[in-house]
């Protein structure tokens, strides 16, 4: 069945004089001097139709007049409902030689378009942080022989023929880190990272990929596997994959399959590596329980997420960390500007692609008030937010009232309560109890790199129905008709529904390749078992690379100057304990 359509434009003095409207020219949708039989606007025979001008005042003039078409105004209307129409009309009129207009869709019609409209709005949400969904093939990567342009299967990605995407994500990443490509063409060269067979385990997305590429151009070989099971972009894998790189990760992976990549990269007949760069630890785990051997001939670990490096300071403490470990995470380049600016942009972007929530008036509880929670609390009170914070420490919480928080105890606040967001890096934060009493349709989401800190376990039990509403947001019904929205399932928000700052990441993954040249150039004996920070020149001159993107200019101390100040011209320019 197919319905043609016509739009006639007719000057307002062709129409009778009643029709005229004196102000304005707008767009007018007027009845034809003859209607047409073929449409009618009435949704059953003999309804009458209603005339409706501009914002849908009934018009005497078409009362019970079947096969009149819709008039709109978009000029306004006049307080008097006879007032006239706008200057210029236009005459659309409809023929359908099938059947009429007026019948009511059938149930399998109806069913058909809700269907349409459902899955549309499913696959707009389908993944916020890729453009692929996890879900579009039934069969496992695992299960499918894949291999790139040049022949090689050494990879697991979702489908290879996403490539080409993928790279121009990578190009577009690449325009927004200008520093780390400025590290790339520097070093190049030289290749620092000449013999370096580094196992990464991050999360795998176009900014990431610029430094592994990076690392790559810098002479090292990479095997790589993602930290989080929702954020690896499949397309950026699979671009990844076919410039050569071993990268074992898609979008969707389960709990089995996120060991059996990390398991991939580490073991390999003919290469082992000698390098870890790890974001959460758990690539660090596995090789330390499963690969002792190997372990033990790693030169250098460089992590970068709260998790990771208390994993690292408790093997030290044990006396079990066999390698020197950089600590990324507590460099000033990554907890003030990743952790800190990164997170107070993308909470918001995650939190609205998933629920669409409007944040003007809620009351939302932010747990932790480190950079990650003092970037978020920040973003939440620009909007109008109510926020009230948890914590554990003193200083914290005297900052988060000196900045105008109230800081709560969760159970004071969680049945009044909208959103809650976590991001302390512990575990248990919100428990069942917590659950248990919050408010119908309260968001919980973490914001914290593990996915300990809500207790997502115990809500899976039987009196408990789980609803998938979009990807990544599921409703979690309790046997009186609450429900609570649960985004990505108690993991990291921002990277698994959405995306993150590509400047932002730029500082991190700058820092990172440092960290990575500095431990595998350092002489033997520099560095001892254990766990180090960034030298602080090394963190100067990460910034220093990113300035020239807001044409900053720095002042520099005279001789005089940096004589009076105890201090070197070229930095470093703080002590090891100041803080920023």
């Amino acid at each position: 069945m197919q319905q043609s359509w016509s739009v006639k434009w007719a000057p307002a003095s062709n129409l009778p004089s009643g029709r005229r409207k004196l102000r304005g020219t707008p767009v007018c949708l007027a009845k034809p001097a003859s209607p047409s039989p073929a449409f009618q606007y009435g949704s059953r025979p003999g309804a009458k139709r209603r005339g409706l001008c501009g914002f849908g005042r009934r018009d005497p003039a078409d009362a019970g007049v079947r096969g009149a078409p819709l008039r709109l105004c978009a000029g306004g209307a006049e307080e008097n409902a006879n007032a006239p129409c706008c200057g210029f009309a236009v005459q659309i009129q409809f023929a359908d030689d099938m059947q009429e207009f007026t019948k009511f869709p059938t149930k399998t019609g109806r069913r058909s378009l809700s269907r349409s409209i459902s899955q549309s709005s499913t696959d707009s949400y389908s993944s916020a942080a890729s453009y692929t969904d996890s879900s579009d093939d039934e069969v496992s990567p695992r299960e499918k022989q894949q291999t790139n342009s040049k022949g090689s299967s050494n990879f697991c990605v979702k489908n290879i023929k996403q490539a080409e995407f993928g790279r121009r994500e990578i190009e577009i990443a690449e325009q927004d880190m200008s520093a780390l490509i400025s590290l790339r063409k520097r070093a190049q060269g030289e290749k620092p990272l000449a013999g370096a067979k580094i196992v990464g385990c991050t999360h795998i997305t176009a900014q990431t990929a610029v430094l592994i590429e990076t690392l790559c151009a810098l002479g090292a070989q990479c095997r790589w596997s993602a930290c989080n099971i929702y954020s690896t972009q499949n397309e950026v894998a699979a671009a990844l994959a076919e410039a050569g790189v071993a990268v074992f990760a898609w979008k969707g992976e389960s709990e089995d399959d996120f060991w059996w990549c990390i398991d991939r990269c580490v073991n390999v007949d003919g290469w082992q590596a000698n390098m870890i760069l790890d974001d959460g630890g758990d690539l660090t785990h596995w090789v330390y329980k499963k690969y002792p051997n190997v372990f033990k001939k790693i030169r250098g670990i460089v992590e970068e997420s709260v998790t990771g490096v208390h994993r690292l300071y408790q093997l030290s403490k044990a006396g079990k960390l066999c390698v020197p470990a950089m600590n990324v995470n507590d460099s000033v380049t990554k907890q003030k500007f990743d952790n800190l600016y990164c997170c107070r942009e993308s909470i918001l972007d995650g939190l609205k692609r998933t629920t669409d929530v409007m944040f003007g008036g809620k009351q939302v509880v932010v747990c932790g008030y480190g950079e990650v929670g003092k970037g978020c609390c920040a973003a939440l009170k620009a909007l109008g937010a109510i926020v009230y914070v948890t914590e554990i420490d003193p200083i914290c919480a005297l900052q988060a009232c000196m900045d105008g928080f109230r800081v709560v105890k969760l159970s004071e606040v969680i049945r009044q309560v909208d959103v809650v967001i976590t991001c302390t890096g512990n575990k248990n934060v919100v428990t069942r109890e917590h659950l248990d009493r919050m408010k119908n349709s309260c968001i919980v989401c973490n914001m914290g790199h593990s996915n300990t800190e809500i207790d997502v376990t115990s809500l899976r039990t039987p009196e408990l129905t789980w609803e998938r509403v979009r990807s990544q947001v599921d409703h979690v019904i309790w046997p009186d008709g609450k429900r609570v929205v649960l985004l990505a399932e108690g993991r990291l928000l921002n990277l698994s529904c959405s995306t993150v700052p590509t400047f932002v990441l730029s500082i991190t993954a700058t820092t990172q390749a440092l960290a990575l040249i500095e431990l595998y150039n350092a002489p033997e004996g520099r560095y001892k078992q254990d766990v180090y920070l960034l030298p602080k020149k090394m963190d100067e001159y990460v910034a220093s690379l990113h300035l020239p993107s807001f044409d900053a200019h720095l002042t520099e101390l005279t001789d005089d100057q940096a004589k009076y100040l105890g201090l070197n011209k070229n930095g470093p320019f703080k002590p090891n304990y100041y803080r920023y």
